[in-house]
């Protein structure tokens, strides 16, 4: 590869490094289950606290296969069927047929069985079965053949979405929020964008140096006709690889949203954006309960005190709560060593609020000062401070570079629709 574009031309710039796709939410859709024993509707009602089910509509039944047959003699089916049997392997086939003749042909239907047959396997998927499970199973694995089918056909990867939470007021969760979405773009040479969703007092354009004419507000402000191509006009660039869409940081109104406000517009910024940063402001509402339990990764900043202590420690178990099958919050402590100030030790903090210590960062306001009335970065003020290694540490982290390999292997025939006959 030259290394130049032509003569006297600029160095090309090496290749973006890959970064961790973001977890696709499972569109709207409707689920019936039905279940041969409690555990096994136990199992599938747990599969929504998965935060990728959070827009289905999921009820579960009893009478496994027949039960589904005789209820869909009279009744409409959903977009996907999961039904439980335990019939012998040479009777399943029949009973599924007899089920595909009261079925919409664009009904797709997951088997949970018992049997662990490749054979039988086979001759489902050939006959139109979206998936085949073997019982006992976990809930991951049943939302994870879920997704395959309805948010993952032919898509391609979609940007992975990183939420910044203080758990004081003044504890420097945007600092850090747009430090690290500098550090991402600027050593993996990803596109990145920040939404900065504190629209009273978000700091974003003032630490770009930004005032752009739109921002997160007119997305939020033409949500019913919001499309790519308006989200893109609305962004601002704000270095290589950065773009923001701004908080309008004004007190002439009060700013109050829905629980999903702002859903359609971070899900519009991943189909554009490999790396997605929300700073998220330091309250507790609807909307920012919900956001964090659909986003890929929460990170808390703190100040190592004992009322972020407390705070951090609340918000850590309650994120939890709220995303028991996901990645644990990530916790990152700001301004450690402000002179004569008793603080709590960095990893006795961590141990506290049980949360992993993803980086810790010395209070030095001199340079952050400067940066802040710059509007610049602290690459940019001081290249050196060893700040930037935490910011750059923790983007890594954030965007997946240095989680394990995952295998991507997966089962073939899975987009086939449920068998082939057609309700009459």
């Amino acid at each position: 590869m030259s290394l130049l574009s032509g003569t006297g031309g600029k160095a090309a710039e090496e290749p973006a490094l890959d970064v961790a796709s973001g977890a696709r939410l499972i569109p709207r859709i409707t689920i019936q289950a039905f279940c041969e024993h409690s555990q096994t509707a136990q199992l599938v009602e747990s599969a929504v606290h998965d935060r990728r089910m959070s827009k289905v509509a999921l009820t579960t039944h009893n009478g496994g296969l027949e039960g589904a047959v005789e209820t869909y003699r009279s009744n409409p089916t959903p977009n996907l069927i999961l039904v439980e049997t335990s019939l012998p392997t040479d009777e399943i086939p029949g009973a599924l047929a007899r089920l595909a003749e009261v079925c919409d042909a664009a009904t797709r239907l997951i088997v949970l069985g018992h049997a662990n047959d490749v054979l039988l396997y086979r001759e489902l998927i050939r006959s139109g079965v979206s998936e085949y499970i073997v019982l006992p199973a976990s809930a991951h694995t049943i939302v994870s053949a879920i997704t395959e089918l309805f948010a993952a056909e032919g898509a391609a990867p979609i940007g992975r979405t990183i939420g910044f939470i203080a758990a004081k007021g003044g504890a420097g969760s945007s600092t850090v929020a747009h430090n690290v979405a500098w550090a991402i773009s600027q050593h993996l040479r990803q596109d990145t964008l920040i939404l900065d969703l504190d629209f009273p007092f978000g700091t974003a354009g003032l630490n770009f140096n930004q005032d752009p004419p739109h921002g997160i507000a007119d997305a939020i402000g033409n949500s019913q006709k919001m499309d790519q191509t308006m989200l893109d006009r609305l962004m601002s660039k704000a270095a290589n690889h950065v773009s923001l869409l701004t908080a309008p940081a004004m007190l002439d109104r009060s700013f109050d949203f829905e629980e999903r406000e702002f859903e359609q517009i971070v899900e519009l910024s991943q189909k554009s954006t490999p790396v997605v940063i929300l700073d998220l402001p330091h309250e507790w509402t609807a909307w920012v309960r919900y956001t964090i339990a659909t986003i890929d990764e929460i990170v808390i900043v703190a100040e190592p005190d004992l009322a972020n202590l407390r705070n951090a420690k609340n918000l850590s178990d309650t994120i939890k709560a709220l995303r028991p099958t996901e990645s644990e919050p990530l916790l990152v402590v700001n301004k450690v060593g402000v002179p004569r100030r008793p603080e709590i030790a960095p990893g006795e903090f961590a141990t506290s609020v049980e949360c992993r210590l993803l980086g810790q960062i010395g209070f030095d306001a001199a340079t952050f000062g400067t940066a802040a009335n710059n509007g610049q970065m602290i690459a940019e003020v001081a290249a050196s401070n060893k700040a930037n290694e935490v910011f750059r540490l923790i983007g890594m982290h954030v965007t997946g570079r240095t989680a394990p390999e995952r295998a991507a292997a997966r089962a073939a025939g899975l987009k086939l629709p449920f068998l082939k006959k057609k309700r009459a």
